[in-house]
């Protein structure tokens, strides 16, 4: 008999939140839980950022543990929706990718794709005159609302597409009416239309379709009632006019036309007559559009979007594309224009507003406003004399006309406004370095512009330079992209250099950039628009004294990203402060807010911003402002992992500046959370601190991350850190910190099989620890010598090297260390199949650890009791074991160690003939080791597959 839980999850979001498997509701659990799902459905089938996933459930609000609970959610939300698993590692419904969370969801099985679907035939059939067809489908898709979206919930995503879905839902209702009215099915029209009126008092288009099915219904004197209620409305709430087309029925109603009550709607319908009293049209409108480039490369999902945003039932479209200067806004808005000009014939409207020119201020609407009216033909004794006055008089004269308006390079929203056109069919495309957003908020579209991604910008010097000779060389291509940053303006310069120097290798200009890393110079063009330096000085020096400071010494972090607190203590200001000025950077595009509170730019600009900051702010400054920085990462970092790590040897930092900020934590989850979000930072904060002159920062920094780096399988990173550790350690004579640097390394690198070198490290460790007459220390050096020994299967010599350790830490009194040497001793007794011997040793680590209150190693000795108890074959005993280990991880919130631990206990229930129970607790142990992003997460994966483990988990790892 079937599981009725054994099928594809089905999901309804228009309306409350629901799921189903087959006929049988899914329970979803708790609010939050439930806004995780509804976010994941809003991106069904396409992969959403854990970051971009916690800005749609928190936004702003995002707690500092955020990613745990997220993490917890989708735990939840994986064992509602897909129960059955079986021998899957990997939930099919709710799994992580390189690119994010993914909620896989079946056709059909999303009612919003269903009337997506639905709407998309609906106008296929009334394009092709099937008014019929057009009817059903409409009304079967409308038929799916059940409220609105997600109805109940809230949150930063789910009510700003609440809000995008409501209005989609009302065009379709709009069209679905217009269709009925056309076929005669208007029996309920009238009452159904007073209601949606009631509702949404100022769409105009409801208005007409009520006035229309009231004509119809032979009510002419209701229908001229609600062109009345129309007008004083939109004359109240708005201070406006009904539009040319409302205008148009109400006078043809007045005249009684026979034909309004019988026509049926075109395909598209068509603009109304133009008004007697405007302007007539000249033969051919103006067409001021400036030439595209040749060459446009990319952008293939910004003109999609910009051409699907044309086809869409706007009153009129407004577009507002904003970046970081030299990323090419005016070429998309251009190449855009003029693909799509032949569907504006009534003219094509451009102007350079120049709102960042440094030869002059920029342009007065007034004066582009007399621009505009002379090119329709407007004499100039007719053109009024106020900015307002000319508003009004473009805006009639560009209803019931087609017509596209490109206002490029604007300075702010006041300066645009003035300019929009009014009426439906025509468009209007706005470029700027800032953001807009009193222009988005009064409606306008966004439409951002990142980097070129590598394959856009390589296909871009390829057109430039030729196809051939960028193939010939891809080394050099690939070099020129990375120097470029993936820039439009900085590909630009490059690929005008190499196309005057056909003849010259590739090669040799990828050189030449790369001796000028860190520099502008290699970016100069050959007039001031075409210099990288100069174009990023347009938006630089319009920046308060404040915003320009801080970018400045932005250009000193070291990257990639920078939060409110880093960069407060970066300027040595109040958070309060420095949340005003990087808004300030961030809306004139000199930064970007890759997720909520985190900011970054690209190298160019970094190079640019490092270039001021020597240029203007003195060598001590810049000092200070680096210190401020290293000691908000040290000493945030340091609070973290005596949370997190607390059984850990600390070790003493000096006090932060006092002009830094640093963070406290309120436990242990809220620490790994930032541990997790600023690992990236931290590690190249520990590089940046090396070379440049803060040796101590790089030390003591590398300290307090070791330990999650490691339990984050993070080795390559850890090992790097390590690296530049030991290297300032060395420059400043700490030998005490040159050996603990060794040593960290000696396990770093066993962690990534690179035994030669471990051991190498290792000793050099022991070395040190040797002169200085650490015994305790040299015999930690010791216990890591017998796992490097394990890694090579010799367990004799690491039993040997574990009873060495043991002895010297008897002799250094250190009673810890001391039941550490017996726990291994344990554990590789038990390898070697001394069962009885391998109790006994861990019996006595375990009194010892309980003696000095030693918790972590509690933990680890019943782990290897319940290992030595598995050999034995006593699989309930071994049970016991592990469950005190999983008791003690859990309490300590280690969640790596569960992991392992788990996946022993799973191996011990599956010898104990309970493969259900084993399962169990892989999948288990896998969704941990995944949400870490572990590299062992291929483990549990390889045992629920039931492949042989060629590598079966080591303890320590």
């Amino acid at each position: 008999m079937s599981n009725p839980l054994d099928g594809p999850v089905r999901l309804d979001i228009l309306g409350q939140l629901q799921a189903w498997h087959g006929t049988t509701a899914v329970p979803l659990g708790s609010v939050k839980q439930r806004v995780v799902l509804g976010a994941l459905a809003l991106h069904a089938n396409r992969p959403i950022g854990r970051e971009q996933l916690i800005d749609a459930v928190w936004g702003d609000d995002a707690p500092t543990y955020a990613v745990n609970l997220l993490q917890k959610h989708v735990s939840g939300l994986r064992q509602v929706l897909d129960p059955v698993r079986s021998a899957r590692t990997r939930s099919e419904v709710l799994s992580w990718t390189d690119a994010g969370y993914l909620l896989s969801v079946p056709p059909d099985h999303l009612d919003l794709e269903r009337f997506d679907r639905g709407l998309t035939g609906a106008r296929a059939a009334r394009a092709a005159g099937d008014l019929a067809t057009a009817s059903e489908r409409l009304h079967a898709a409308l038929a799916l609302w059940r409220g609105p979206v997600l109805d109940g919930l809230s949150s930063p995503l789910l009510d700003a597409e609440r809000d995008r879905l409501a209005e989609r839902h009302i065009l379709a209702l709009e069209e679905r009416i217009d269709i009925d009215l056309a076929l005669g099915n208007d029996q309920d029209l009238v009452a159904e239309l007073r209601r949606l009126v009631a509702a949404h008092p100022l769409r105009e288009r409801l208005r007409g379709l009520l006035m229309r099915a009231l004509y119809r219904d032979g009510r002419q004197g209701e229908a001229l009632a609600a062109f009345r209620e129309a007008r004083d409305h939109l004359l109240a709430e708005l201070g406006i006019d009904p539009d040319p087309e409302l205008q148009m029925l109400h006078q043809r109603i007045l005249n009684g036309e026979a034909e309004l009550s019988r026509r049926a709607p075109a395909a598209h319908p068509p603009a109304p007559p133009a008004p007697a009293t405007r302007e007539a049209p000249a033969a051919s409108g103006p067409a001021q559009l400036p030439h595209a480039l040749a060459h446009f490369t990319g952008r293939t999902a910004e003109m999609d979007r910009l051409t699907a945003l044309a086809g869409t039932d706007h009153s009129v479209m407004i577009v507002a594309i904003t970046g970081t200067a030299g990323v090419g806004k005016t070429s998309l808005a251009l190449q855009w224009a003029h693909r799509v000009a032949p569907d504006y014939p009534d003219g094509q409207l451009y102007v350079n507003l120049r709102g960042f020119d440094p030869q002059g201020g920029p342009m007065d609407p007034g004066v582009v406003l007399r621009g505009f009216l002379e090119a329709f033909g407007v004499p100039a004794q007719q053109i009024p004399a106020t900015v307002p006055d000319r508003a009004a008089r473009f805006r009639s004269l560009l209803a019931g006309r087609r017509v596209l308006v490109v206002l490029d390079n604007a300075r702010d929203t006041d300066q645009v406004l003035p300019l929009l056109p009014g009426t439906h069919g025509s468009a209007a495309v706005v470029t700027s370095r800032r953001r807009l957003s009193a222009l988005v908020a009064a409606g306008a579209v966004p439409v951002t512009l990142d980097l070129l991604a590598d394959d856009e910008a390589a296909l871009l010097l390829a057109r430039r330079f030729g196809a051939e000779r960028a193939a010939a060389e891809p080394e050099a291509v690939a070099g020129l992209v990375t120097m470029c940053a993936g820039l439009p303006l900085a590909l630009a310069i490059v690929a005008a250099r190499a196309a005057a120097f056909p003849h010259h290798r590739l090669s040799a200009l990828a050189a030449e950039l790369r001796e000028a890393t860190g520099r502008l110079d290699a970016f100069m063009g050959e007039t001031e628009s075409s210099d990288a330096r100069a174009v990023l000085s347009w938006s630089y020096h319009q920046l308060s004294d404040d915003a320009a400071r801080l970018f400045r010494l932005l250009g000193l972090h070291p990257g990639p990203e920078i939060t409110y607190p880093a960069a407060a203590s970066l300027a040595g200001v109040p958070v309060r402060q420095v949340r005003r000025l990087l808004g300030e950077l961030s809306g004139a595009h000199l930064l970007e807010e890759r997720a909520p509170g985190r900011f970054a730019f690209h190298d160019l600009l970094r190079a640019y911003a490092a270039e001021q900051a020597h240029d203007i702010d003195p060598e001590p400054d810049r000092h200070a402002a680096t210190r401020r920085v290293l000691d908000h990462y040290l000493h945030t970092s340091h609070g973290a992992d005596r949370l997190l790590y607390a059984y850990r040897e600390p070790i003493a930092v000096d006090p932060a500046d006092p002009a830094a900020t640093v963070l406290t934590f309120t436990g242990a989850e809220a620490a790994l959370a930032w541990f997790l979000t600023e690992q990236s930072v931290l590690v190249e904060a520990i590089m940046h601190a090396t070379g440049a002159g803060f040796p101590a920062h790089a030390s003591q920094l590398t300290w307090t991350i070791t330990a999650f780096l490691n339990y984050q399988g993070k080795w390559h990173a850890w090992a790097g850190c390590l690296r530049a550790a030991l290297e300032a350690c060395e420059r400043t004579g700490d030998v005490n910190g040159a050996a603990l640097a060794h040593r960290l390394l000696s396990i770093a690198l066993l962690q990534l099989d690179l035994l030669d070198k471990a051991a190498d490290h290792a000793r050099q460790a022991l070395e040190l620890y040797g002169k200085s007459g650490e015994k305790a220390r040299s015999a930690r050096l010791h216990l890591d010598l017998g796992r490097i020994l394990e890694r090579q299967s010799d367990h004799a010599a690491a039993l040997d090297r574990a009873r060495l350790a043991r002895d010297l830490f008897q002799e250094a009194g250190d009673r810890s260390g001391e039941a550490d040497a017996l726990n291994w001793i344990g554990w590789y007794s038990a390898n070697l199949g001394q069962h009885t011997d391998a109790l006994r040793f861990c019996r006595e680590s375990l009194e010892l650890h309980r003696e000095v209150g030693d918790y972590p190693g509690q933990a680890d000795t019943w782990d290897t009791l319940g290992f030595a108890t598995h050999q034995l074959g006593d699989y309930a005993e071994a049970t016991v074991c592990f469950e005190h280990a999983l008791e003690l991880w859990r309490r300590l919130g280690d969640r790596y160690e569960v992991a392992t631990t788990l996946l022993r206990l799973g191996d011990t229930r599956q010898a104990a003939g309970d493969p259900a129970a084993a399962g169990a607790l892989w999948r288990e142990a896998g969704d941990i080791l995944d949400d870490l992003g572990h590299p062992q997460a291929d483990q549990p994966r390889a045992r629920l597959a039931g492949e042989k483990l060629v590598h079966p988990l080591r303890k320590g790892e």
